[in-house]
């Protein structure tokens, strides 16, 4: 495996501001094939589909790479792939369709581990039908959202079970194709938020069992697209259609409105970008995605062990959660300081990360408001020990 840190740095123009980003829960920087993917697209004549003409054939081309692209990322097939402005949007199309034939009584089930966007469309949903939301609860001392109470969780009732396949708040990846066991028992749909889990471990649907994976360009350093992947392709023709066209099938069933070309053509750059992560990878594309992103793995969670380390040899400093797999995101306090406080501090020391008040999500259920809110530390490919160093050096100073 050759997963080469300093020239993955050089792929990212906007690594030249000099500031060390851990502001990973915004997404990563853009690699510049990326970028330049993009502007290629937009200074190129692309029409709408349909006509017998290059610009218009042009825009069917990149639609269908796309598809390709985004079922090579997770092991399905492109007549699975449904493509759109942002992850948060396709869901709750997805959520809206699936919920048409709910009635009074029927259940859905997620996790207090989710991020917002992959809880909210579900509770508006069951508040519309009246149905019931029950939720995963997660170990207050590890993070962990343990998979053996799904067993009860589910019923003759439950509809579908939402699940993340890794925090991007605390970075806990949780035993999806276990939970999935447990809702197959009872015919639910699953679906698995892998947005923040896409960038840093391959991904494999038929592996994990789920019936949708969602995933964001935007969490490796892709353009502002999102995409569902069905593991069998056959289930869109069973949901209501959400597009404005009649008669139409497949994935363009809950694809609304014209494509953004450019962002899309941006998107296969992005897929690519992953697929070199490991400069001795070959084969077909998928085939370099799993020995990459392998790669990339276990680069992170090496570099994600000294940084736990040595934060919790901090005084003052509490990580949060001590989940067994994880992806390169965590989360800290500081005794006596309020998160923003200790962003702001960074951000003085040429840092860039997030704080978060613990009033939402994840850090609520786990009382993060209650000792004035966490910050959140997300890397990316191109961070490095001289970063992490930095980062422990900085804390040190103001703890």
């Amino acid at each position: 495996m050759a997963f080469d840190v300093a020239r993955i740095r050089g792929l990212f123009p906007a690594l030249g501001d000099g500031w060390i980003h851990f502001d990973g829960a915004a997404g990563m920087l853009v690699p510049e094939q990326v970028a330049s993917a993009v502007s290629t697209a937009m200074r190129a004549p692309v029409s709408g589909p349909g006509g017998a003409f290059p610009a218009s054939q042009r825009a069917e081309s990149i639609v269908a790479a796309a598809r390709r692209a985004v079922a090579d990322l997770v092991g399905g097939e492109p007549e699975g792939v449904v493509l759109g402005p942002s992850a948060s949007v396709l869901l709750s199309r997805l959520v809206d369709a699936m919920s048409d034939r709910w009635t009074l009584g029927d259940e859905v089930v997620v996790s207090r581990l989710d991020e917002p966007a992959n809880i909210a469309p579900w509770q508006r949903a069951a508040k519309r039908v009246g149905a019931n939301v029950r939720w995963g609860e997660i170990d207050i001392e590890t993070c962990e959202l343990p998979a053996w109470q799904y067993e009860s969780l589910v019923s003759a009732r439950t509809k579908a079970v939402a699940i993340t396949c890794a925090s991007g708040s605390v970075g806990t990846r949780p035993d999806v194709p276990t939970v999935v066991e447990f809702a197959k028992r009872v015919g639910a749909t699953v679906v698995v938020d892998a947005t923040y889990a896409a960038p840093f471990v391959p991904l494999d649907i038929n592996a994990l069992g789920a019936d949708v994976v969602v995933v964001s360009a935007q969490a490796w350093g892709g353009p502002a697209v999102g995409a569902l992947v069905f593991r069998e392709p056959e289930l869109l023709e069973r949901l209501p259609s959400a597009s404005l066209e009649p008669n139409v099938r497949g994935p363009a069933r809950l694809e609304l409105g014209p494509h953004a070309y450019p962002l899309l053509a941006g998107l296969i750059a992005s897929i690519d970008y992953l697929a070199g992560l490991d400069d001795a990878a070959s084969g077909s594309r998928r085939e370099r995605l799993v020995t990459s992103l392998g790669s990339a793995k276990s680069y992170h969670a090496g570099l994600l062990a000294q940084l736990s380390t040595e934060l919790r040899a901090l005084p003052n400093v509490m990580v949060i959660g001590d989940a067994m797999r994880r992806i390169p995101a965590l989360a800290f306090a500081i005794a006596d300081r309020k998160a923003p406080e200790v962003a702001e501090y960074l951000a003085a020391q040429g840092l860039c990360a997030f704080a978060d008040e613990g009033t939402s999500g994840v850090f609520a259920s786990l009382g993060v408001g209650e000792v004035g809110g966490a910050v959140r530390i997300g890397l990316a490919h191109y961070s490095n020990v001289f970063e992490v160093n930095q980062l422990v050096r900085v804390l040190e100073e103001f703890s």
